[in-house]
């Protein structure tokens, strides 16, 4: 029984930090993209972003060693799952591709991204 209260308490302490990782990536970089490598969503994201001039940091969730505890924060965050991609802008949460692409087409996207300082134009 002990051993099962360790376990948890690892995994929320891994969650813990997985959350802290979240919170500084979102807060040092003007756009945050948590991606997975072969998500097709994660990819139109990435090039919408790019294609606007915007260099955001791109966290490959599949490639980083907290995988599991990052996802878990971020499908509590975005509250879908999977929960990529999930894109940041001036640290608050803006949501995955459907909200993003909302954004663009109303035009909304790109004074947001200015604000934040990922645009300079």
């Amino acid at each position: 029984m002990q051993g099962m209260q360790y376990k948890s308490s690892m995994a929320a302490a891994g969650e813990d930090s997985a959350m802290q990782k979240i919170q500084r990536l979102t807060s040092e970089n003007a756009v945050v993209i948590m991606s997975r490598t072969s998500c097709c969503m994660c990819h139109v994201v990435k090039r919408l972003l790019c294609g606007l001039g915007v260099n955001p940091t791109v966290c490959e969730l599949d490639e980083e060693g907290a995988e599991m505890e990052m996802e878990k924060v971020l499908v509590t965050m975005v509250g879908l799952n999977p929960p990529v991609p999930a894109v940041f802008v001036g640290g608050s949460l803006i949501g995955g591709l459907d909200r993003l692409m909302a954004m663009h087409i109303s035009g909304d996207l790109v004074p947001k991204l200015k604000q934040a300082g990922a645009l300079w134009l």
